[in-house]
């Protein structure tokens, strides 16, 4: 063959590799919690805030898939944006627990090898779900709890924060607020303390999924109380097919294992992610008598956003770069 012929070979080749890649669907879903707000308390400039901040977080882990980086490295750019917001529940937006302190959970789990990571109350971490991470690539553990956890991440180089980091005028007030209901009778006690977390997916060229969850958890929570969030399979689940990040009352996430419950209906029975999806929150979960929402993301990039609460914020960026993010059902 002459020199020319094999040239132009390897340029047929190279380009046919390009346009396949080119052709490989990525996909990025976010959340910022669900059976947070109402319309009535959203004002338009803190929706607009709301809005800038799940682009921001979009725009952050697409630019990791569009580069050919990896589904993990996509979700983790995308929840630090988000941790690193007030305006939701996980890092600097954490809630307050009864001692007025921070606890802070996060989980990451990569879709292709089941490899996961895990940290349960925090208070100086900046931004747990790199730790969780750390955890699942630099320990022989998945999840590590407290002091402990914190222990680990100055060995590992993650950065601690004083606990003020994380104090915020807008979470103090709720937590007084959680305090005075608490002194009603049950009934009266304000459901939207169960509520507030933020969660990523995310599709690579290479076919691999990935899923993140990231919390401040439960507002005036006492003894150490540790919601779905960190666990893999409640809140958190990422396999070949299918991933999964919820958001809403954790103690009944964990009870119907809802992370993996969606996967397993992909895994065994064939369904679709909106199906299943659909299924678990507004079915499985509601029957305990708990109420929430997920995103879940397939293979092929298909997603599913259900919820059932008065809303959730939520998000998605394609191939493209073609941004959707939506608060309330319409």
């Amino acid at each position: 063959m002459r020199i020319r012929d094999r040239v132009r070979c390897v340029l047929a080749a190279s380009l046919v590799a390009t346009a396949a890649m080119a052709a490989e669907p990525i996909r990025l879903v976010v959340h910022g919690g669900a059976g947070t707000m109402s319309r009535s308390e959203l004002t338009a400039a803190r929706e607009a805030e709301i809005r800038s901040d799940l682009e921001r977080a979009l725009r952050a882990g697409h630019r990791v898939l569009v580069a050919g980086g990896s589904s993990l490295d996509a979700v983790e750019q995308a929840i630090v944006v988000l941790e690193d917001s007030p305006h939701f529940n996980a890092g600097k937006g954490a809630v307050f627990n009864a001692e007025g302190r921070n606890e802070l959970d996060a989980s990451i789990m990569d879709g292709a090898t089941r490899k996961a990571g895990a940290v349960a109350g925090v208070h100086r971490v900046r931004n747990p779900i790199r730790l969780a991470r750390a955890v699942m690539e630099k320990s022989s553990h998945v999840m590590l709890t407290g002091d402990g956890a914190e222990t680990f991440a100055k060995t590992v180089g993650v950065e601690l924060v004083d606990p003020k980091y994380f104090h915020t005028e807008e979470r103090m007030e709720q937590l007084q607020k959680a305090k005075e209901a608490e002194k009603q009778p049950r009934a009266a006690l304000e459901r939207s303390g169960y509520f507030g977390t933020v969660g990523a997916l995310a599709l690579d060229r290479a076919g691999h999924l990935a899923a993140a969850t990231s919390t401040g958890g439960m507002t005036n929570k006492r003894w150490g109380r540790v919601g779905d969030s960190p666990i893999i399979g409640a809140g958190t689940w990422a396999d070949s097919r299918c991933a999964v990040s919820g958001t809403g009352w954790g103690e009944f996430f964990i009870r119907a294992a809802v992370a993996h419950d969606i996967c397993a209906r992909v895994a065994y029975r064939g369904d679709t992610v909106a199906a299943a999806a659909e299924d678990v929150v507004m079915k499985v979960v509601p029957a305990l008598g708990g109420d929430g929402g997920v995103i879940a993301l397939d293979a092929k990039g298909n997603f599913a956003m259900p919820f059932s609460t008065q809303g959730m914020y939520r998000g998605t960026i394609d191939a493209d770069g073609q941004v959707t993010i939506a608060i309330f059902r319409d």
